[in-house]
């Protein structure tokens, strides 16, 4: 059980934060940027799900078998972020440090996700552009914020101990995410905006 009982705790003041072994490091270092972009992800996933809940063109009785099981799916993801957060504010997650981590099972929930939702679709012929509907294209912010994500950590794995399975997971919901836009895109009957590769001038 977590008890908060006050937002601010003046601590951080002079530029520093505390890590979850105790010890206290600058707010600009690598591991502390590294989890402060799984937040901000899982903020964007909050988004998508507001977008998905509000969506006219999924409003009707039958999508919403459809807006339920993606809803179910985000929401898992989101509590799934914050278990990754933790696990990368903790040094020496590697070594089994971490009390919280991303299971391998994690990644392969995610691939079973994207397997089920990809299946209806027509295959790509065309780069797809941030777009259709406004479902869709939250998702695709949450994408291109995961990626950020996955950068920063594959960074801090280059300088510090860093877990394989939390980058897969990263790289996996990427995917997700992507597929997750074309589906809702989809299903609510937006055109997907498509890249048109244009001649020399």
């Amino acid at each position: 059980m977590v008890y908060i009982s006050k937002v601010y705790t003046k601590a951080g003041d002079g530029g520093q934060t505390m890590l979850a072994d105790g010890r206290f490091v600058a707010k600009n270092d690598a591991r502390v940027r590294c989890y402060g972009e799984v937040d901000e992800l899982n903020a964007v996933v909050g988004l998508v799900r507001l977008e998905l809940a509000r969506d006219p063109k999924l409003a009707s009785a039958e999508h919403v078998a459809f807006r339920r099981s993606l809803d179910e799916v985000l929401a898992r993801i989101q509590q799934e972020l914050f278990d990754l957060g933790a696990e990368l504010a903790t040094p020496g997650a590697a070594a089994g440090a971490a009390k919280i981590t991303v299971s391998a099972a994690r990644v392969e929930a995610l691939e079973a996700d994207i397997d089920r939702y990809n299946e209806p679709l027509a295959p790509l012929r065309s780069f797809i552009l941030p777009g259709g509907g406004p479902s869709a294209t939250a998702g695709h912010l949450a994408r291109t914020v995961c990626r950020r994500a996955e950068r920063a950590t594959v960074a801090l794995a280059e300088a510090s101990d860093v877990r394989p399975e939390a980058i897969r997971y990263l790289n996996r919901l990427s995917d997700f995410l992507f597929v997750f836009s074309r589906a809702v895109a989809g299903r609510a009957g937006y055109d997907e905006v498509l890249w048109v590769q244009r001649s020399a001038t």
